[in-house]
């Protein structure tokens, strides 16, 4: 009877109304396509907004209307670069320079934040020259150079970490296999990150959240990491005010009145301070209504929302693009977000799966706590809207780990056989990727996804 059941029972609804959405997400590619489209659309996107933010200001500046995206332009083409790289890569060639990138980007925050103690770098005093090096909070530059050493920790601890945990494997549910060696280089990197930028310490708190939970570590551990991070997150706020990071000694916790800034009724809040920049990003969002003023006719980006360009880039979408332009970007992340997590979900080798899921938490945590903090629903952290907000090093990074998603889109099993039954000309595999290699072919009854989780049970 239940056979009977099982083969009379009727499609699921959204089968029925959406067959043709269906048959394109069953096609082998369909992953990577989707990927490509989303980032793609993404980029142009905030190429467009970038230009629309900065085009006033720079041309009362320098008479340049064009020097802000000509320099984001840069940007984007050395993205691209990094995405044609990573998608050549292999796996074992990511895994092997994986304590590379997260090394070097240990020794740099190190290096920034011992200049930054030393030198007393803030707000009033933001730079400060240590030969060829000028040290920020948040960037070291040297040569017109400038890198941000807390986007290449992110990038380094997805590769390293999902090395890691791909190695040790099902032993991963003891505690003493987190102790050693994932646990204190996370701590380490809490500790060098969130002293000057307690909110990428939050998106690195939530991409090591998504490497463990893709690996099937049991939920009293994320119970001890949640414990740990906020307790760590309290005592960065509460050192501000003892002058660590941009705070000064005896001054007023600047990360205390920026995290709880949006609970604070408007009537009661700063509206000079700290409340500044909520409040005229609102009134962008308020500005724009349902279909925006147009490009590049907003008013309230001509220096009246603070860092327009940056963190608040979203309520410059929501003034010129209105409520329409907003969703597009929100699909546009939503897709990123559905097709990060099925590549991981149909990755059979443990890296890519586990390194997808990682990349994919990483990349949407950031839209939502940027999104979220311009709209008021979340605290202002100042972290850049991926793909849209102007910046050299925060671009880069995740066009590379785009790349490294296509590549292990290509590197679905169903992906790679078709990719090998009918092989591209030899000089498309040169000039674009080379043909994944082939999986070995299903037993019968193997599921077609490998599961995600690498553990037992999360009890």
């Amino acid at each position: 009877m239940a056979d009977d059941r099982n083969q009379t029972a009727r499609p699921s609804l959204s089968r029925q109304l959406l067959p043709a959405v269906h048959g394109l997400l069953a096609r082998p590619l369909s992953s990577y396509y989707l990927l490509i489209a989303s980032a793609g659309l993404l980029l142009l996107i905030g190429l467009t907004m970038v230009f629309s933010a900065t085009s006033v200001k720079a041309y009362a500046a320098n008479g340049n209307a064009f020097s802000a995206i000509s320099s984001q332009a840069v940007y984007a083409l050395l993205g691209l670069i990094a995405f044609w790289i990573c998608q050549r890569l292999p796996a074992l060639t990511l895994r092997a320079l994986g304590k590379y990138v997260l090394g070097g980007a240990v020794v740099l925050l190190a290096f920034q934040n011992l200049v930054v103690m030393i030198k007393h770098i803030d707000v009033a005093h933001p730079v400060a020259k240590v030969g060829p090096v000028s040290v920020s909070l948040l960037s070291l530059a040297m040569g017109g150079v400038s890198v941000q050493p807390s986007e290449l920790a992110k990038l380094g601890m997805v590769l390293w970490g999902a090395d890691v945990i791909a190695r040790k494997g099902v032993s991963l549910g003891h505690w003493k296999e987190l102790a050693m060696p994932l646990f204190p280089v996370i701590g380490l990197l809490f500790v060098l990150v969130g002293y000057n930028d307690v909110g990428t310490m939050l998106v690195l708190l939530a991409l090591i959240v998504g490497l463990l939970w893709a690996a099937g570590v049991r939920l009293r551990v994320f119970g001890a990491l949640g414990v740990l991070g906020l307790t760590g997150v309290g005592l960065l706020i509460a050192a501000a005010s003892r002058g660590a990071g941009s705070g000064a000694e005896g001054a007023e916790n600047y990360r205390v009145a920026r995290l709880t800034a949006f609970l604070t009724p408007l009537d009661k809040c700063d509206l000079s301070d700290v409340c500044y920049q909520l409040i005229q990003g609102r009134s962008a969002i308020f500005e724009g209504g349902w279909f925006g003023v147009g490009l590049g006719k907003g008013a309230l980006k001509w220096g009246w929302v603070p860092e327009a360009e940056n963190d608040f880039i979203y309520a410059i979408v929501a003034e010129e693009l209105g409520v329409v332009g907003c969703s597009v970007v929100l699909a546009l992340f939503s897709v990123l977000a559905f097709t990060g997590f099925r590549i991981a979900r149909r990755s059979a080798d443990p890296f890519r799966r586990l390194a997808a899921a990682a990349i994919t938490t990483w990349l949407v945590a950031q839209a939502v706590i940027n999104m979220g903090g311009v709209v008021g629903l979340l605290p202002i952290t100042g972290l850049p809207l991926p793909f849209i907000s102007a910046g050299g090093s925060a671009l880069i990074v995740a066009m590379a780990a785009i790349g490294m998603l296509a590549s292990f889109a290509r590197a679905e099993p169903d992906a790679a056989r078709a990719l090998n039954a009918r092989p591209t000309p030899r000089w498309v595999r040169l000039v674009w990727a080379p043909l994944p290699p082939v999986p070995p072919p299903r037993r019968p009854g193997q599921p077609r996804e490998a599961p995600v989780s690498a553990g037992k049970d999360r009890r």
